[in-house]
């Protein structure tokens, strides 16, 4: 075969190989690498979409390769629009892969150029160099400003005031803060990985300014994060650790409130109460020991506790090689361990601790 050929079918092997994380159906769909790089994880589009289940039809802008299309036209009619030919068919097709192909239809149109509609529009403005530029086009140079963005943010904004409602996918490491006004922003973890920033505007926005929502448990807490300040105290039985969603936006003080627990300190995530609660929100530890910053003691009350193995956990603390800390002290008998470095009452502290998972319900007889 033609090598062009030869290489096309083994980038596309490869990109369905990436794929699979997101897509269930990833072996029947189209992509390239960045294609299946900006997709947005199947669990999260069709979460996404519920907002938009009341609507007889929507408009899906920059679709690229359809991830969002396919979960709106399982709710929805669905407009899909992309300047890149290749995205239109990539996108053609893989709604062919949902079996939903009868509720798309595809644009091949700049998004900037299109006549107003009383329809409420989802976008996903391009967050990578255009290709063949020097930084390549790969995850790791996506954009984090939002004037970067393809379109930009003053576009953006435009097509905001032209529609009735909707919603801006971004990054959840873009620098969304402050950059709209009227908005709900709802940050959206998948296993623990925070995903996506969503910003809410219009009719399909809610009264709160930010949203945490944690899949796929599909919990989600809603608040202002001005209108909350938790107690802050030392750590207690038990230690929390907020999801990533929760963190990035902004509402550690509002599920602390909710949830009755104080904070290890101001500038940290990490909360603590006596009681237990089991919640999607955060990771629950029982604490075993807290320790100084010291290399030797935590290395020593490590070696007694004889954990098979330790997880490392900081967050607001910098940690130069963090390894060294249980190298040669695990692979005992017990049941694996968590080491968190975290802030207390302004110092740094290391707290030994260990994995609570909820208790499982009673199975009833009939």
């Amino acid at each position: 075969y033609p090598p062009e050929l030869v290489r096309a079918a083994v980038e596309l092997i490869q990109a369905r190989q990436r794929a699979r994380g997101k897509f269930s159906r990833a072996e029947r769909m189209w992509f390239d690498r960045r294609g299946v790089e900006q997709a947005t994880d199947e669990l999260v589009a069709r979460r996404k979409t519920e907002r938009f289940a009341a609507h007889p039809e929507v408009v899906d802008l920059c679709c690229g390769v359809g991830g969002d299309t396919i979960a709106l036209a399982q709710r929805t009619v669905v407009v899909a629009v992309d300047e890149s030919p290749l995205a239109c068919w990539f996108t053609r097709r893989n709604a062919e892969a949902y079996e939903v192909d009868r509720r798309v239809t595809v644009a091949c149109a700049d998004v900037r150029s299109l006549r107003d509609a009383d329809l409420p529009i989802h976008i996903d403005p391009d967050g990578r160099p255009p290709r063949g530029s020097p930084a390549g086009g790969s995850a790791a140079t996506r954009h984090r400003r939002l004037q970067e963005l393809r379109p930009p943010l003053d576009d953006l904004r435009r097509l905001m005031d032209r529609y009735p409602g909707g919603a801006i996918k971004l990054s959840p490491a873009s620098n969304f803060h402050g950059a709209f006004s009227g908005v709900e922003i709802e940050l959206t973890s998948l296993w623990g990985e925070c995903k996506e920033a969503t910003v809410w505007f219009g009719s399909l926005r809610s009264e709160a300014p930010y949203r945490a929502t944690v899949l796929p448990a599909g919990e989600t807490l809603a608040g202002d994060p001005m209108a909350a300040c938790a107690p802050v105290g030392p750590p207690q039985r038990y230690l929390y650790d907020p999801d990533a969603a929760v963190v990035r936006a902004g509402l550690v003080d509002v599920l602390a409130e909710r949830l009755r627990f104080n904070r290890l300190d101001r500038d940290d995530d990490y909360l603590t109460a006596d009681h237990f609660v089991g919640s999607p929100m955060v990771t629950a530890l029982r604490v075993l020991e807290v320790l100084p910053n010291n290399d030797r003691a935590i290395r020593q009350t490590l070696r007694v506790h004889r954990f098979r193995h330790v997880e490392i956990r900081h967050r607001r603390v910098r940690v130069a090689q963090p390894q060294r800390l249980t190298r040669g002290v695990t692979g005992g008998d017990r049941p694996p361990g968590v080491l968190v470095l975290a802030r207390v009452a302004g110092r740094v502290s290391a707290i030994v601790a260990e994995r609570v998972e909820p208790p499982q319900p009673v199975a009833q007889s009939p």
